[in-house]
């Protein structure tokens, strides 16, 4: 294999991590954003207190903190 060819060969194994780290970003993100809807589902559908209504606003602000985060590692740039 010539040195091009090898380093073609490198910059395609690059990109693939790179895609793989975006796709596992895109997962954790996913899950992030099914927690969120799960548990304003259940705040629709149930009579809370406001103790409870405060616990779940804390829990979907952390949530979507979560997202915020992993969506700046999104805009890394391609190699």
């Amino acid at each position: 294999m010539g040195k091009d060819e090898q380093e073609h060969k490198r910059f395609l194994e690059q990109q693939l991590e790179w895609c793989k780290e975006q796709d596992r970003i895109l997962e954790d993100i996913e899950m992030k954003l099914y927690e969120m809807k799960r548990i304003a589902e259940y705040a629709f559908n149930h009579e809370l207190t406001p103790l409870e209504i405060d616990q779940l606003n804390v829990q979907l602000k952390e949530l979507e903190s979560d997202v915020y985060f992993l969506e700046k590692q999104l805009g890394s740039v391609v190699h």
